[in-house]
């Protein structure tokens, strides 16, 4: 594989009329244009070094379409394991992904799944008087053997603001009760929210394992999770310039605790941020994690294994 090119399927002149698998929902396509108004480059970064020793990406989306190609599961698959990313976690965020995620389990045995009504759907399900049919939907899917995962859940008061908290708070008491319930890790959405995401956990009684997706804390939240035994679990954010709280949480996690995750299309590592993001990309998060824990790469690896079984068990 070339390094200054992205992996064949994700090259618009090799990816016309390749077919391997489920394509992204209706209506999910990634915007062409930035939070700021800024127009994205949608060309795929190159593809990284392998890794010495494979990982998993615990957190992707393969039903969202992103760049200028669209990218079957198997082949997204494929691209990611010639790298020395082996396995993912498919995630899903209302019904439609919910239901993808249990159609692509049946497409190839290298992914486990997550299914939820993410925060800032919920509220969404409420207007429409479909909250309760929505997550009783959700139960059903998590029934999947395959499905190790309530997520992701949680809250978020970046994008939700007002009533529509409380509707929030809500569903995420209730993805934690259907966690619990069917024995599943619960993958948490964290944003802006630390102090009540950390409060409802308590109150509601946390399920045996949770992952705290796309950790977005400090060094006091990383501390919270080693008390409690949660995982944090980081993506290409960890890379961008203006994440030293980030840097800092990873150095005082417990070592045991520590996964990786791409969430893409989105959050590409640096230096390609605003990019498109796939599961081919965690090697450059794993090698900027290895630097700010002065940790050998190999051993990092492992380790980030090592605890993404233990986080979802077994992909056998």
């Amino acid at each position: 594989m070339c390094a200054s090119l992205p992996p064949a399927p994700y090259r618009w002149n090799d990816a016309e009329g390749t077919d391997s698998g489920p394509r992204g929902a209706a209506g999910e396509v990634r915007a062409a244009h930035d939070e700021s108004g800024r127009k994205r480059r949608l060309e795929y970064p190159p593809a990284p070094e392998p890794l010495p020793v494979p990982v998993m990406d615990n957190h992707t989306h393969l039903n969202f379409r992103d760049g200028l190609v669209e990218v079957g599961v198997r082949e997204a698959l494929d691209a990611a394991e010639a790298v020395g990313v082996h396995r993912a976690v498919q995630v899903g965020c209302d019904v439609p992904s919910s239901r993808f995620t249990v159609e692509a389990l049946e497409i190839d045995e290298r992914l486990l799944g997550a299914v939820a009504l993410h925060p800032n759907d919920a509220p969404r399900y409420a207007a429409r008087g479909e909250f309760e049919s929505a997550l009783a939907e959700i139960e059903q899917l998590a029934a999947h053997p395959r499905v190790r995962a309530i997520g992701e859940t949680g809250l978020d008061y970046y994008r939700t603001h007002g009533e529509a908290l409380e509707i929030q708070r809500e569903s995420f008491r209730r993805h934690i009760d259907i966690a619990k319930r069917l024995g599943l890790t619960l993958q948490i959405h964290d944003r802006e929210a630390h102090d009540d995401v950390v409060r409802i956990l308590g109150e509601e009684g946390a399920p045996e394992r949770v992952v705290f997706h796309c950790f977005s804390g400090d060094e006091d939240l990383a501390r919270i999770c080693n008390e409690h035994g949660w995982f944090l679990s980081f993506a290409g954010t960890l890379t961008f310039k203006n994440a030293e709280n980030l840097r800092r949480a990873l150095a005082v996690a417990e070592p045991s605790r520590v996964l990786v995750e791409t969430d893409s299309p989105f959050l590409t590592p640096h230096p390609y941020r605003g990019r498109p993001n796939a599961s081919y990309m965690v090697p450059y998060t794993v090698r900027s994690m290895a630097h700010v824990l002065d940790a050998d790469l190999a051993e990092l690896c492992s380790r980030i294994s090592e605890n993404t079984l233990e986080a979802y068990g077994s992909w056998e």
